[in-house]
């Protein structure tokens, strides 16, 4: 397991994606890894640098990883209190599922937030009604804590 993850990220170093500034081990543990994601243009999370938590369990890749936001994120999908990331954003896991996948998806929250899966009701509820209000709170979040 921990050759395979060793390989997805030396892969993503070979071949880095293009949203993602840093990827480094946590105390050098393969299974704990800090991404720095670049906040996509024409959204609320634009200038924003966004560090997320990946950590791995012992049964990956036949288990899913967990994903947390360590930067406070004003989103639907992600925890205000532990910025966990709603599970079903990941959608069905099954080991051909890797790594790159997981950064791709949490990306994709800040590309286009959606009420769908929503952690934060409140939140989900203020994107679908007040989509500006939405915007300039998060925008705000994302001048204060993405820094």
């Amino acid at each position: 397991m921990s050759k395979r993850l060793l390989k997805e990220r030396g892969m993503l170093e070979k071949s880095p994606l293009p949203f993602v500034a840093i990827i480094t081990l946590v105390g050098e543990d393969i299974f704990n890894w800090e991404c720095t994601l670049v906040g996509p243009d024409d959204t609320p999370y634009q200038g924003g640098l966004f560090v997320l938590s990946l950590s791995f369990p012992a049964q990956y890749p036949f288990k899913a990883p967990s994903l947390k936001f360590k930067t406070k994120t004003y989103h639907p999908s992600v925890s205000l209190e532990s910025g966990e990331i709603c599970a079903d954003v990941i959608g069905n896991w099954g080991p051909t599922l890797n790594a790159k996948h997981c950064l791709e998806v949490a990306y994709s929250l800040l590309q286009t937030p959606q009420a769908d899966h929503p952690v934060e009701d409140e939140i989900a509820q203020q994107l679908r009604e007040k989509p500006k209000e939405f915007e300039k709170t998060a925008r705000k979040y994302t001048k204060e804590y993405a820094k």
